[in-house]
């Protein structure tokens, strides 16, 4: 529980959500259940109930009493637990570290530099509730310097070293960081890859492509490794290879997967398109993007079981306004359909605080996201697609402000309160050590 920041208030909870204070005062009103009758629900029921709770308020109900403060070691809770599957859709944003540049071209100059680690100080993430329009800090103490959070799924975060070379990968739970599983490291070298996760309750699955270091100076996007373990025995250590599209231009780190289609999809760059690899079999296939020629800071994001592409338009020579707009894949795998654009009035506030910059995108369930490049999040966008509602997000306060606060890389974060998918991976270091 020690990885969560602790408010003066709240003493030994993980989360700390900021609660209004109300004082008590003698009424009338009738009470909204009879002890009577409260007090006599069976246990099983109340404990349905506590399952449903999200994280901050589970972690607050233990201080109840001794039986619900032992509900996490409960290996009977845990079982209903997961059989419910409740999903609180979060996003957790990390830091990011600054790297000295590297071009995006098919082969890359890899720039050397000295690695200062500063093992003192932890890692970071910063979650943000979407319901609430809260934030939360977690601490994690135990990741060892060197690494850097790459992507989540399935409640863990995946952290990769960032040390050119074969890439090792830890996984760990956020809401209980001192618990890391390591997976078996790449056989290739590279450099910055992208890298995909999706995790069940049953199998991992992780593919790492792009980025191959052809000599101790240079990149090259050229081929993709894949590991998966199941329940069922099967496992592959980065058996499966394959070779990227020719003059493919990825997006280091960014990777969305889709359940649906059961795809891992990435941005290609120089023109644009997206690239989907289907790891079942072992294949990658490039599809057109919508209105390639006049998009700008393209984001591919999963919601609500689609891909989704955003992209600021300008179309300076035709006569049709500039804004963010907003495609959904379609079954077919190939077309494109607008599913929202944002308000006009809206767009031109955020383009004049946007300046050219960038921007960045993120979507879980059915939030998404949008933050300004070097902001800080200090200006993001949330925008909800069952109300079609933007609003603008309230400034993470462990950041700095002004701006200077860094640039922060966010991932879709459901947490779970237990991730038994990850006893494979001790199973497996029993088997073949690592």
């Amino acid at each position: 529980m020690e990885a969560f920041d602790h408010t003066p208030y709240v003493t030994t909870f993980p989360f700390s959500y900021p609660f209004l204070t109300t004082t008590t005062t003698t009424t009338t009103n009738p009470p909204l259940m009879d002890s009577r009758i409260w007090s006599r629900l069976p246990q099983r029921l109340i404990d349905r109930v506590i399952a449903f709770l999200p994280p901050p308020a589970f972690f607050r109900a233990r201080s109840v009493c001794r039986r619900w403060y032992s509900l996490l070691f409960s290996h009977t809770f845990l079982q209903m637990y997961l059989q419910i599957n409740p999903k609180p859709y979060f996003f957790i944003f990390f830091k990011q570290k600054t790297t000295n540049p590297k071009t995006t071209t098919t082969t890359t100059t890899i720039f050397k530099h000295n690695n200062t680690t500063a093992a003192a100080v932890p890692e970071e993430g910063y979650i943000f509730d979407p319901e609430t329009l809260s934030w939360h800090r977690l601490v994690f103490p135990h990741v060892p310097s060197g690494f850097s959070p790459v992507c989540s799924s399935g409640g863990l975060v995946c952290w990769v070293s960032d040390e050119a070379g074969s890439k090792g990968l830890l996984l760990s739970n956020p809401l209980f960081p001192s618990l890391l599983t390591p997976l078996p490291s790449t056989l290739r070298p590279r450099l910055f890859p992208s890298i995909g996760l999706t995790i069940t309750n049953s199998s991992i699955d992780v593919m790492v492509a792009g980025d191959d270091m052809i000599s101790p100076y240079a990149v090259k996007n050229l081929t993709t490794e894949s590991f998966h373990i199941d329940l069922g025995g099967f496992y592959s250590i980065w058996g499966t290879t394959s070779s990227l599209p020719r003059l493919c231009s990825l997006e280091s780190g960014k990777m969305v997967y889709v359940q649906q289609t059961a795809k891992f999809y990435c941005m290609n760059y120089s023109p644009f398109s997206v690239l989907g690899y289907d790891m079942g079999r072992n294949e990658w296939c490039k599809i057109q993007a919508p209105m390639r020629r006049f998009l700008r800071s393209p984001s591919l994001v999963e919601s609500r079981g689609k891909l989704v592409l955003i992209a600021a338009v300008e179309k300076s020579k035709l006569n049709v306004p500039r804004s963010l707009r907003m495609w959904a894949l379609q079954s077919c795998g190939t077309t494109w359909v607008e599913i929202e654009r944002m308000p006009q009035q809206l767009y031109a506030q955020f383009a004049e605080l946007e300046g050219g910059r960038g921007f960045t995108c993120v979507g879980n369930g059915e939030f998404v996201v949008v933050v300004i490049t070097g902001t800080g999040a200090e200006n993001a966008l949330l925008f909800d697609f069952v109300r079609k509602r933007w609003v603008w997000m309230p400034r993470c306060p462990y950041v700095g402000g002004g701006g200077g606060g860094g640039e922060l890389n966010g991932f879709a974060y459901v947490p779970r309160l237990a991730t038994p998918v990850t006893g494979l991976l001790d199973q497996l270091t029993t088997l073949n050590p690592f």
